[in-house]
């Protein structure tokens, strides 16, 4: 029995949460390992080869780190609940005109809390994962930090986690650099993990192809949205657009309509099958409302509070503002003009280093 505690440590079979459960078993822990099996791509429809995080070589990648430790592993199949939550979410939202982002949900809904109920059920004290970033205990809070590798920084996923997950939480990865993950895999012979290509794609979508993956979701979706119209903000139809789904702000590619000069999409109003274009300066806006938060530096804002705010997951650097709370909703102020805030996406508020909370966006304003 170890004396710093059993962990069990979800294991994708990618380098990162490989290497997560590598340092914990040479720190002294008690490792189990995990992998969550979420979705079958056979059941997408799509063109592109299972790959990625569910797919059976990265599963028996994850198995072999932890056959070659000693340490037990574990195949949990969690299809079902996944599905029903997370899928039927993102296909949803499209539905409702705004653009949703599944991993947010599927980290702070789904694995969180299918790791903890499978870490009682084995007696684990902790769990871990491979993400980077950081989190610490501070006047009774459980905070997550941005990890010390910025360019790799993945505190903005995790905004939802609640106090009571991250109380038992760790991020053996957050004090490294992802040069550093390749020399100690190289030094430890997981050569397999330094050649193996990352995935970024959506796990459920891996040919990227969002559209496609509504088309097969949702039966005669196309018959039930195409025709609407293009318009101008000012209210001037200039033409017909495939489906509002099939667009979001901040669009310009794709958009099969010719203005002579550049034109984004600014608004999709679903109640009216209307996709509002407009230039860039009409994208801009100075302010958004974001709901259903999820405070993790203060549990409440009493006044007004300077911020880095992130509107979307490759937003790295964020915009100063203003936020303040009114009640589960908070009033975002920019210090200067944002561009293609998306309703449906998270935004996440750093004081520093540290996530003060986050939410989902509801809507954006100009001043």
């Amino acid at each position: 029995m170890s004396t710093k505690g059993r962990v069990l440590v979800a294991m994708s079979g990618g380098i990162d949460s490989s290497l997560a459960a590598v340092l914990l078993h040479e720190q002294g822990y008690e490792v189990v390992g995990m992998t969550m099996k979420t979705w079958d791509y056979a059941s997408s429809g799509g063109s592109k080869k299972e790959t990625g995080c569910c797919s059976l070589d990265s599963i028996n990648d994850a198995r072999h780190v932890a056959v070659n430790l000693g340490f037990p592993h574990y195949i949990v199949d969690i299809r079902e609940e996944f599905g029903d939550y997370v899928i039927d979410h993102f296909t949803n939202e499209y539905l409702e005109g705004r653009t949703p982002n599944p991993c947010v949900l599927c980290n702070t809904h789904i694995k969180w809390d299918s790791l903890l109920r499978r870490a009682d059920k084995l007696g684990c004290d902790f769990i871990a994962t491979g993400h980077y970033a950081n989190v610490r205990e501070e006047n009774g809070r459980y905070i997550v930090s941005k990890g010390i590798d910025h360019a790799k920084d993945q505190s903005y996923a995790l905004w939802g986690v609640s106090q009571k997950s991250l109380s038992r939480t760790i991020f053996p990865l957050g004090k490294l650099h992802k040069s550093e993950i390749y020399e100690m895999a190289t030094e430890r012979g997981f050569m397999d993990l330094v050649n193996k290509s990352e995935s970024y794609e959506i796990c459920f979508i891996p040919d990227n192809d969002y559209r496609g993956f509504l088309r097969r979701r949702v039966p005669n979706l196309e018959q039930k949205v195409a025709g609407g119209d293009f318009i101008m903000e000012d209210g001037t139809v200039v033409g017909k657009h495939q489906g509002y789904p099939f667009y979001t702000i901040g669009q310009r590619k794709g958009l099969g309509i010719t203005l002579g000069y550049p034109v984004f999409v600014t608004e999709i109003r679903k109640e009216t099958n209307q996709v509002v274009l407009g230039t860039d300066k009409e994208l801009a806006r100075d302010g958004m409302w974001v709901g259903q938060l999820n405070m993790m530096k203060y549990e409440t804002l009493t006044q007004p509070l300077e911020t880095v705010t992130r509107i979307r997951y490759n937003d790295k650097q964020g915009t100063p503002a203003q936020i303040i709370q009114e009640g589960n909703r908070m009033q975002v102020l920019f210090h200067q003009p944002v561009y293609a805030i998306a309703p449906g996406q998270a935004a996440v508020f750093y004081e520093g280093d540290d996530v003060v909370g986050g939410g989902w966006i509801q809507s954006s304003f100009r001043q």
